[in-house]
């Protein structure tokens, strides 16, 4: 029976450990190691902040999930990769020895990308980052001043901050204060609406008009020279007051990654693989999700910045390796090969109890399809979205869309 460690268990992990097991059967032993044994629905961490959802409404116990299924699970920390003896050694436990290794570990957030933005800048993309965020919009409301929202130079997940932005907008409509903020957006981005994607037809046009009918006054080709209590350095020299910052930093690979110098990475700490997922250097070696390096088929502007890595594409990956092991297992020389940039684009952006849907037949360009389709009367699709995933993933239905 062969053996194939799972390094993180959210959306690409717990996809590839669920098909690994469903398609292998009792011929393959799946074991997986997270520090976490939540899973966590994270597009929708945008949410709590506002009281709109609270971090139990979007998780659930995936190691009960896992020993239904017949896959093993070990709540521990993974802490370095030795491939040429095929272990997996762990912060508390014995080392694990693997036939395939997985490794869909997400990122680390690089806080440190200039200086004050660890200390004074609000970050949404975790359950305790999302808690603060909370906290402090309850202090602001009431001392209300001007509020400063948007990414750093290299980061690759704005989708995430444009939702938080428009979600900020209608919360100060709510609380009635409003006309007390200067709301600022600033972005990396070539030009609004760009996403990390080389953009989508209409959508800087669509998002112009955001901007001026909710009052948001917008910086696009911008980066942070720092942080302070209430200020924010633009590195064109612009110095933006606020009372309230929040800035989505860029995403890097992993500490298990550096610390594991015998498997060769890119200077960023993402695994470098082929169109099937798969280490040029170690061939049992397979990455998912967002610890895939994935190059821009396009150079960025004066301001540096990444490709965004959500939901839909990891999920996919998480399918794409599990099926290609599998076939390396049956002695098969034709794998399933996708790369990133192919796969299919389909992300709902929250406006704030209002919606955009993004669809396309691929993430980048060229694409035989793509639109942008504005829902200003409410965020139906998002909401249906949220409970679909979770009602998949929670049952292990990790074949379905």
């Amino acid at each position: 029976m062969k053996t194939t460690v799972v390094i993180g268990g959210n959306f690409a992990g717990i996809t590839a450990a669920l098909e690994l097991k469903r398609k292998g059967k009792n011929q393959h032993r799946v074991v997986m190691v997270d520090k976490s044994p939540l899973f966590l629905f994270i597009p929708s961490l945008i949410w709590v902040p506002f009281g709109r959802r609270e971090i139990k409404d979007i998780s659930f116990r995936k190691d009960e999930l896992l020993h239904k299924k017949g896959i093993e699970f070990i709540h521990d920390e993974a802490i370095k990769i030795d491939p040429n003896q095929q272990q997996v050694y762990l912060k508390k436990g014995e080392p694990i020895a693997y036939d395939h290794l997985v490794i869909a570990t997400g990122p680390k957030v690089k806080y440190d990308v200039a200086p004050g933005v660890a200390e004074h800048a609000y970050y949404i993309g975790t359950p305790d980052g999302a808690m603060k965020t909370r906290k402090a919009l309850e202090e602001f409301k009431k001392n209300p001043g001007p509020i400063v929202i948007g990414a750093t130079q290299s980061a690759g997940c704005m989708g995430a901050a444009y939702e938080f932005l428009f979600n900020v907008e209608e919360w100060l409509r709510s609380q009635n204060i409003r006309k007390k903020v200067d709301l600022h957006w600033i972005t990396p981005e070539d030009y609004l609406g760009h996403f990390g994607i080389d953009g989508m037809p209409m959508g800087e046009t669509m998002l112009k008009a955001f901007m001026k009918m909710f009052h948001i006054h917008y910086h696009t080709q911008v980066g942070v020279e720092k942080v302070t209590e209430n200020e924010v350095y633009l590195t064109n020299g612009e110095v933006l007051q606020s009372n309230f910052t929040m800035l989505m930093p860029p995403f890097v690979g992993v500490e298990l990654l550096t610390n594991s110098p015998e498997l060769p990475t890119t200077p960023t700490g993402y695994l470098p693989v082929g169109e099937d997922y798969r280490h040029p250097d170690f061939p049992n070696i397979w990455a998912a999700g967002i610890a895939v390096d994935v190059k821009l088929p396009f150079t960025p502007g004066k301001v540096p910045y990444g490709s965004p890595k959500t939901g839909y594409p990891s999920d996919e990956t998480g399918k794409i390796v599990a099926e290609n092991i599998l076939r390396v297992e049956k002695g098969e020389q034709k794998l399933v090969k996708k790369a990133w940039g192919r796969i299919p684009g389909l992300c709902i952006m929250d406006a704030g109890k209002k919606e955009v849907l993004l669809l396309s037949s691929s993430l980048f360009k060229p694409r035989t399809f793509a639109i942008m389709i504005p829902n200003v009367l409410c965020d139906f699709n998002k909401v249906l979205f949220e409970k679909y995933f979770l009602w998949k993933t929670r049952n292990g239905y990790s074949y379905l869309p």
